[in-house]
């Protein structure tokens, strides 16, 4: 809501004490959460405690210069946002202000404070086309039209969840903005493309389901033995450096979702300024239109104001729901979550609030299960069906996993992508450590691989995971004593762990066929490397050297599978002469 859509304020506010971005206020008739306007240049801020007549507020801007006995107005509203056409395509700030709009206001990319602009563009108009007909009934979250918001999305225009339907007694196609009525009900309600949602509320839906289909990244160590479901939730922590933003975008990219929410929440500018520019130039693999056409941008980075870093995630996960209710499968990168805990811990110091481990306020790990469990597949109260998938950056200071926000996520969320430096050093990336991270979505996605990619395919995705866990205590050994000490068994499982690690696991971003890897193409990838495994011990056993095993031309082309343009042919000749030339050794 901006000042300027305050019809009626209470203008007895004054503000008694400034403390960075809290400010106290005397004589403020406001209820917990309200949207206030601060001082003489209205600085929005929200009311966050009440305690007799003084009322705490967070204010959203820098408040360097707002003193004592500058008016406070209160807009008697909670922190909402804009929903309707032209949320895609845009990049917003935590409190969805379109910076694009707010920089042409301006005529610079510095804003003035108590700058503000509507959420979407309240003037331009939309192609309306309508899918109910006069005399039908409708109710609450119902779809009554639709408008092309994009070249990659239709947007579904739908009856707000607070107005209960009644009879449809007038509608018709047009040009509308997105004020306009473009419905009727008998109930004297009217319908336009606007709606406004407080957000720190969810937006209702009937039932949580169980997710029975997983959120293709096309990334193999996450696809193949750590997946996530569509209306999952996963956490990617890591240190600095280690690759947690490059994966969120490979996900944004690439992630079979209808609809991408990027929020970058307190990162560094540069960090987000490379997502803001590559963005709307990236074309859109499963569209061919651009990426943008389909994704929607919060932008707070660290060098802003702390306590709008704490509503963008509110902001993300609430506009993320409005799509879910149009029956779209969304994804949400969070990017950190660690930032926006790190806001949480300077507001309530300055509250006073009792501290938590390491400062952290106390209700820590109660605000983000109150985040991750807005994501989930739902059955929607118009009867149909949509997903949001939350995908959380945690950055544990040094890559102390032990730290209280890893620790918290980690009873949450169901997807543990554990990023490692040292794997990043080596340049193996994705840097997941496959011996850290794990999936509790694989039993009940397990149908969905055996119908759509291969009905063996968990037994040979486990076979994988034994092979790694086997060399990673063979590791040790080795370390001690060489691998030349070790039997030519525990040789040969080695080689085989090395090949899954370099020809599988490790995938090139920046190569034009191996930066996507469908779900088939990783199973045969992996099918290919246990048929040099099951060939190559039943040659050891028949007494073949293991130096002579691992010399067998076609081995090496292994490394080669995911740059191969033709790789199911690849795949297949890869086959065969593995199964000639070790078996032609005994």
């Amino acid at each position: 809501m901006s000042q300027a859509d305050t019809e009626s304020v209470d203008e007895g506010g004054v503000i008694e004490s400034v403390s960075g971005p809290v400010v106290t206020a005397t004589d403020l008739d406001a209820r917990m959460n309200d949207v206030v306007y601060v001082g003489e240049e209205g600085l929005m801020g929200e009311v966050i405690e009440i305690e007799g007549n003084l009322t705490t507020i967070q204010v959203y801007e820098e408040t360097s210069g707002v003193g004592p006995g500058e008016p406070v107005t209160n807009t008697g509203e909670p922190l909402s946002v804009d929903l309707g056409p032209g949320l895609l395509d845009t990049i917003y700030d935590g409190v969805q202000r379109p910076l694009d709009e707010l920089e042409e206001k301006m005529q610079s990319a510095f804003l003035d404070r108590g700058v503000d602009a509507p959420g979407i563009d309240l003037e331009r108009t939309w192609a309306f086309t309508p899918i109910v007909e006069v005399g039908d009934t409708v109710e609450s979250g119902d779809i009554i039209g639709e408008v092309p918001e994009t070249e990659s999305i239709t947007h579904k225009v739908m009856v707000p969840p607070d107005i209960d339907g009644g009879e449809i007694t007038s509608i018709e196609a047009g040009e509308f903005t997105v004020e306009e009525t473009v419905a009727e009900l008998d109930t004297g309600e009217t319908i336009s493309m606007h709606q406004e949602w407080p957000v720190r509320s969810a937006r209702p839906a009937n039932e949580k389901q169980t997710p029975t289909e997983p959120l293709v990244s096309g990334q193999r160590v996450q696809d193949g033995l750590f997946p996530i479901a569509k209306g999952g939730t996963a956490a990617i922590p890591g240190p600095f450096g280690s690759g947690k933003t490059v994966t969120q975008h490979q996900l944004a990219k690439w992630s079979d979702a209808d609809i991408v929410v990027y929020v970058g929440c307190g990162e560094r500018g540069n960090e987000m300024t490379e997502v803001i520019e590559d963005f709307p130039e990236l074309e859109d693999p499963k569209t061919g239109k651009p990426l943008m056409s389909r994704t929607c941008l919060i932008a707070n980075t660290s060098n802003m104001p702390v306590a709008a870093r704490e509503s963008c995630i509110y902001t993300g996960i609430t506009i993320a729901e409005y799509f879910r209710d149009m029956g779209y499968d969304v994804a949400l990168m969070a990017d950190s979550t660690s930032r926006w805990a790190e806001a949480m811990r300077e507001i309530s110091s300055r509250l006073e609030e009792m501290p938590g481990e390491e400062g952290y306020p106390a209700y820590l790990a109660a605000a983000l299960s109150e985040f991750y469990e807005r994501a989930g597949k739902f059955n929607l109260i118009n009867g149909g069906e949509g997903s949001i998938s939350v995908i959380g950056a945690v950055s544990p200071p040094g890559g102390d996993f032990s730290e209280p926000v890893t620790q918290n996520t980690l009873r949450i969320v169901k997807t543990f992508w554990a990023l490692d430096a040292d794997l990043a050093e080596r340049r193996h990336f994705p840097s997941i450590n496959w011996n850290e991270s794990y999936s509790l979505y694989r039993q009940q996605l397990d149908p969905w691989f055996r119908d759509t990619v291969a009905e063996d395919y968990p037994e040979v995705r486990q076979w994988a995971v034994d092979v790694l866990d086997e060399e990673d205590e063979l590791q040790e050994i080795v370390q001690l004593v060489g691998k030349d000490a070790l039997p030519e068994d525990q040789q040969l499982t080695l080689e085989v762990a090395r090949y899954l690690r370099e020809a599988w696991l490790q995938q090139n971003a920046f190569h034009d066929v191996d930066t996507y890897c469908e779900p088939q193409k990783t199973y045969r990838m992996l099918q290919a490397i246990r048929t040099f495994n099951d060939e190559a011990f039943s040659a050891l056993d028949a007494g073949v050297p293991v130096d002579e095993i691992q010399e067998a031309d076609a081995a090496p082309r292994l490394n080669r599978m995911g740059t191969a343009e033709a790789w199911d042919e690849f795949i297949d000749d890869l086959e065969s002469d593995l199964e000639s030339q070790l078996r032609d050794l005994y």
